[in-house]
C-alpha cells in the first residue's frame, strides 16, 4: 500500500461574502489547479448571529456544484427551480448549478453556526446541464463504525459502504470522520484522486507529517491508495474529500466557473439581459 503524505497545507483567510457574512475562505482561486476539482472551501464558525444573519441573498451560479454541510446551525435555501429547504445540524445541501440557477442561502440565528461550503467544479461537457438540487438529511446518511471511529458517508463509497447520494457528475467521496482518543483510521483511496482533509475539532496525527489542529486549514495529500490517520489524547472530527482531477482550464468570475473567458463573458451578458435561466 502506498500511504499518502500531507504535501500541502493551505491556511484560510478571514473575509466577508454575501450580504456581509463573516467567514474563513480556506480554498479559493490560488488553489484551483493543485486541488482540482475542488474550487473553494468556506468555513463558518460563529456564536454571534450578527456575523452571518444577513446571509447570501439571491445570486446566480453556473458551471459548479455547491455542497453545504452543517455541524451546527440552521440555513434556509430557495432557488429558481422552486425548491425550498431548511438544513440543520448534520444535514447537507447539494446543488448542481449546471447551465444556470439563482438561489439564496439565509442562515438563521443559532447558538453556533458551524460548517462548510464546498464548490466542486463541473467538467466542460456537464457545465450547461439542467440545474438540480438535493437535501441530504442527517438520518439518511450511512454511518460506518470501526474501533473508536465512526464515518458518515455523505457521497461516494468507502469500505463497501455507499453514501447518501451518488454524485451525478464528479464522483466525489465526502466523509465526516469522528475519532475517539487514541484511535486509528485507515481509508482506502483511488491512487490518483486528489484527497484533502479539513479538521473541525481536536487534532490528528498523519504518519511522519506531524500533528494537525483545527486552525481553518486544508491538508492536501500526496497521491497514494491509503490515507492513514490517528489521534492522541484528544478526540477529533474531520472532513475528508476525494475526487479525480478534471485537468481542464478554469475561467472563474465571481459565481460563474467556466473553461474560457468568452464563456464567462457570455454568462454575464445573459445575466444582464435576463436570459441566464434556461
Amino acid at each position: 500500500m502506498r500511504k499518502r503524505r500531507i504535501q500541502q497545507v493551505v491556511q484560510g483567510m478571514a473575509t466577508q461574502d454575501g450580504a456581509g457574512v463573516e467567514l474563513v475562505r480556506v480554498l479559493s482561486k490560488p488553489n484551483v489547479y493543485d486541488f482540482d476539482p475542488f474550487l473553494m472551501l468556506d468555513a463558518f464558525d460563529s456564536k454571534d448571529p450578527k456575523d452571518y444573519i444577513l446571509g447570501f441573498p439571491w445570486h446566480p451560479h453556473r458551471g459548479i456544484e455547491t455542497v453545504t454541510y452543517l455541524v451546527d446551525g440552521i440555513i434556509e435555501h430557495q432557488d429558481s427551480l422552486g425548491n425550498k429547504g431548511i438544513i440543520g445540524p448534520g444535514d447537507c445541501q447539494w446543488m448542481s448549478a449546471g447551465g444556470g440557477i439563482l438561489h439564496q442561502e439565509m442562515p438563521k440565528p443559532a447558538k453556533h453556526m458551524f460548517g462548510v461550503q464546498l464548490w466542486l467544479n463541473m467538467a466542460r461537457r456537464d457545465k450547461m446541464t439542467p440545474p438540480k438540487y438535493r437535501d441530504i438529511v442527517h438520518d439518511k446518511i450511512p454511518t460506518l463504525h470501526q474501533d473508536n471511529v465512526s464515518i458518515k458517508v455523505l457521497s461516494g463509497e468507502i469500505l463497501n459502504t455507499k453514501g447518501a447520494i451518488t454524485p451525478d457528475y464528479v464522483p466525489m467521496t465526502f466523509l465526516d470522520v469522528q475519532m475517539a482518543e487514541n484511535a486509528s483510521c485507515d481509508l482506502p483511496t483511488s491512487e490518483n484522486d486528489n484527497v484533502f482533509v479539513y479538521i473541525l475539532k481536536g487534532e490528528i496525527i498523519c504518519g511522519e507529517d506531524g500533528i494537525f489542529r483545527p486552525s481553518k486549514k486544508a491538508l492536501l495529500t500526496s497521491k497514494g491508495n491509503l490515507l492513514s490517520m490517528k489521534t492522541g489524547q484528544s478526540s477529533a472530527q474531520l472532513l475528508v474529500f476525494m475526487a479525480p482531477s478534471l485537468n481542464e482550464p478554469i475561467a472563474w468570475g465571481g459565481p460563474i466557473v467556466m473553461n474560457t473567458d468568452e464563456e464567462l463573458r457570455q454568462a454575464f451578458r445573459e445575466i444582464r439581459n435576463n436570459t441566464f435561466i434556461k
